[in-house]
């Protein structure tokens, strides 16, 4: 080979390797990498919810993942039918453009490959020069050594103009009929292929026609081509052009923002239902409009199918009244909010589950005191007992507290974040035994969640992570719950919560419907919860002001429960799950306590969770003996032979004087025969008295009186029989007698003293309290 020859052939390579390290080299367009997108949110059928602008006003949603077959068949026909083949530059159109644009005198084609007008597209649509249109030819060069055909083709179809702030196929395809692109017709693909060409047709008005005329000449080029049969190509000329494009819906904003916030991107596909949210969005509008009238002016809902652990409707936050006020963009439903009693009823299913009582269980509901901490129930009174399961659907609190103190409040503190309440954030020890009553705060949505796997537990079925997002990823540890049994009997406890409204309306309402729910009301009024299951769905409703603010009127059965039951009328009855009895035991417990039987009591069967172990025998039934006038004796002032031998069940002083006044039926232990009292002094280990307030061990404070001199606390007592007499004395100091009612006002200087109370048959009591200084 010749020097020139070789020399020749360097320089072509060396300019071949050049154009090839522009290629590789050369920066691509940052609009590539960087474009802004609109957020669009998606039902679980595909339908749209809501949808927000990009940054850039544009509405240009997330590009498709591969373009839909007949947009690319109609795209490719009518702008770039060689685009398989060519390297970005059409040698053949350039020719025919430029004879066409020399026979007419003026430009009628420009000759670009869809590559080209890729180009012109990431340069922001420069003016069209001939210099423009050798860069646009450069870069698409470039852009065909970097990404495939079919790249190529998605990064246009996701950048063209489509009329107005409309860009990009899938906007299109949404905007104009509201569907995704996959899902359109010859017609409808045809169009969206020709209306870049002249994007401002399709707005209504003298040009719709010839927009037209170009559609059905690129159906009737596709038919021709063999794409459309003859029956397609009738019926997709007969379609019209889309109306107006209509407003997009905004059915979920404040989920949408929650999602994006998460970093879930700008598609999201959730498990809602579109029609039912729009529908739960109604009705929530429908009541917030009453409730403002009584000063509560946010709402929010969830509805959860926990058959599915799906989340069928969110609705984040309905705002009437000032937006700016009560917080009108804030997503409630994932916002902290004192929880009232709404914790309860896993309190009593973990009690069911540990052994530590069950259903029938007597607990005590009495005037309580623990370190400062007095609990009182709703109605400000007390029922001396009350059975667990009566207890959980009459929302007792002091109950509550007592059974929190008995299974450990750092137990439940850690049980509940295991559950999935991720609003737990301080020690156990801070929140205290108030953690029952509302003294923590918890998330609506996952409130809701906790219930619909409790449903999920109790119809037999292994509780999952909630979801909220199609295809979302299961979690690696799913959450903790109940048992089956004790999930079962927790339910079965909260269908009788009573519902507001007549005995006879909601008689009916429990006939068509059973529905177990609870409500809870935050301290001073801030908060009103209502979370319900029925056989297949969860509804949790919140109730209140955004910002805090307390409404005289609010309370989770006035406030908060009339939505969730409308929305459970929406949604229609669903059978009730049957027990589910591979997971439950039988025991046998007192008729009159619950605790187990021990020989001295009537019996009934009581279902328990298979695995529980609850041992307590019944400390409230008792074997006296009585003579035959019916007084109590014994062995030291009667004959065996000549007693009567009864089997008596027995309540604690204290819990028996308030459980005759709901039960009078109750009958208090006879009384000692009087030959008898000195030998029972012995036999008796606990007085038949106890003092009422103030506890054993507590602390009070006596108040000063107008005039300086210190006031006077009144302590009550009680005893098992009403014609008792009392007699007082504080620290050895008689201060008296009291007989029937028998309450004292004392004087106590600051300091701890000791009160002692005798009866009229010598029984003593003795208790330690303090006064607090002035």
């Amino acid at each position: 080979m010749t020097f020139r020859r070789r020399t020749g052939l360097c320089a072509l390579l060396l300019l071949a390797a050049s154009v090839l390290a522009i290629l590789q080299f050369l920066p691509l367009p940052e609009r590539l990498h960087n474009t802004p997108y609109a957020t669009l949110m998606l039902d679980q059928n595909g339908r749209m919810l809501d949808a927000r602008i990009a940054a850039d006003q544009q509405w240009r949603f997330v590009p498709v993942g591969k373009v839909p077959d007949k947009y690319r068949q109609a795209l490719l026909n009518f702008e770039d039918k060689r685009f398989p083949w060519h390297p970005g530059v059409d040698p053949v159109a350039i020719g025919r453009a430029a004879w066409l644009n020399m026979k007419a005198g003026r430009v009628v084609s420009g000759g670009s490959t869809l590559t080209m007008q890729l180009a012109r597209l990431l340069r922001d649509d420069p003016p069209r020069t001939l210099t423009e249109k050798a860069r646009e030819a450069a870069l698409a060069f470039q852009l065909e050594w970097h990404f495939s055909k079919e790249e190529i083709l998605g990064h246009y179809a996701s950048r063209a103009p489509f009329g107005g702030n409309t860009v990009g196929l899938r906007a299109a395809a949404w905007r104009y009929f509201q569907r995704e692109p996959d899902a359109l017709s010859w017609a409808e693909a045809a169009l969206l292929a020709v209306l870049p060409n002249a994007p401002s047709w399709i707005h209504p008005g003298r040009n719709r026609e010839r927009l037209k005329q170009k559609r059905d000449r690129l159906l009737v080029s596709l038919h021709g081509e063999g794409q459309l049969t003859d029956r397609d190509l009738q019926l997709a000329l007969l379609e019209p052009l889309p109306p107006p494009p209509p407003a997009l819906p905004a059915l979920a904003p404040h989920l949408m923002n929650t999602l994006e916030k998460a970093g879930h991107g700008k598609l999201l596909q959730t498990t809602l239902d579109a029609a039912l949210q729009q529908r739960v969005v109604a009705l929530t509008q429908q009541h917030g409009e009453r409730l403002e009238r009584e000063g509560v002016h946010n709402l929010s809902v969830v509805v959860i199918d926990h058959q599915q652990q799906q989340t069928r409707a969110y609705v984040g936050n309905v705002t009437h009244g000032n937006a700016a006020e009560y917080g009108a963009a804030v997503d409630i439903a994932a916002s902290p909010r004192s929880t009232g009693s709404i914790l309860k009823p896993l309190l009593y299913g973990l009690m069911l589950d540990g052994g530590q009582l069950l259903p029938q269980t007597l607990i005590p509901d009495l005037p309580t005191n623990y370190g400062g901490f007095s609990p009182e129930n709703h109605d400000h009174s007390y029922r001396g007992v009350v059975p667990a399961h009566e207890a959980l659907s009459q929302s007792l609190n002091i109950p509550a507290v007592r059974m929190l103190r008995e299974y450990g409040g750092g137990r439940f503190h850690s049980t509940l974040q295991r559950m999935g309440m991720s609003t737990l954030f301080r020690p156990a020890e801070d929140y205290g035994l108030t953690l029952i009553l509302g003294g923590a705060e918890g998330r609506l949505d996952e409130i809701t969640a906790i219930y619909a796997r409790l449903m999920a537990a109790a119809s037999g079925r292994i509780p999952q992570p909630l979801t909220v997002l199609r295809d979302q990823p299961p979690k690696s540890n799913p959450p903790y719950m109940l048992t089956p049994g004790a999930a079962w009997l927790t339910q079965q406890a909260l269908r009788e919560v009573a519902r507001p409204g007549t005995a006879r309306q909601w008689r009916q309402f429990s006939s068509s419907q059973p529905i177990a729910w609870k409500t809870g009301t935050s301290y001073g009024l801030r908060d009103a919860w209502a979370v319900g299951s029925n056989g297949r769905y969860t509804v949790g409703v919140w109730a209140g002001n955004g910002n805090g603010e307390p409404a005289p009127s609010l309370g989770g059965a006035a406030t908060a429960a009339p939505l969730m039951l409308d929305v459970f009328s929406l949604l229609g009855p669903s059978p009730w799950p049957e027990p589910p009895l591979s997971e439950l035991k039988t025991v046998q417990v007192c008729k009159d306590n619950g605790f187990l039987a021990g020989g001295q009591c009537q019996t009934r069967e009581q279902w328990a969770p298979r695995l529980s172990h609850f041992q307590t025998v019944t400390p409230h039934h008792l074997r006296i003996h009585l003579d035959r006038n019916g007084q109590r004796v014994h062995s030291g002032c009667e004959a065996v032979a000549a007693m009567q031998h009864r089997d008596w069940f027995v309540l604690p002083p204290a819990q028996a004087w308030f459980y005759r006044r709901h039960h009078p039926d109750y009958r208090p232990l006879p009384a000692w025969r009087q030959d008898c009292v000195a030998g029972a002094l012995s036999l008796q280990s606990e007085p038949p008295m106890a003092l009422v307030y103030p506890h054993a061990g507590s602390a009070i404070y006596i108040p000063t009186e107008l005039n300086g001199t210190l006031g006077r606390a009144v302590f009550r007592a009680v005893h098992q029989s009403s014609s008792a007499t009392l007699y007082w004395h504080l620290d050895d100091r008689f201060l008296g007698k009291t007989r029937h009612f028998h309450e004292k006002a004392i004087v106590a200087d600051p300091g701890w003293h000791t009160l002692t109370l005798v009866d009229d048959q010598g029984f003593r009591l003795r208790q330690r309290f303090k006064v607090l200084g002035r």
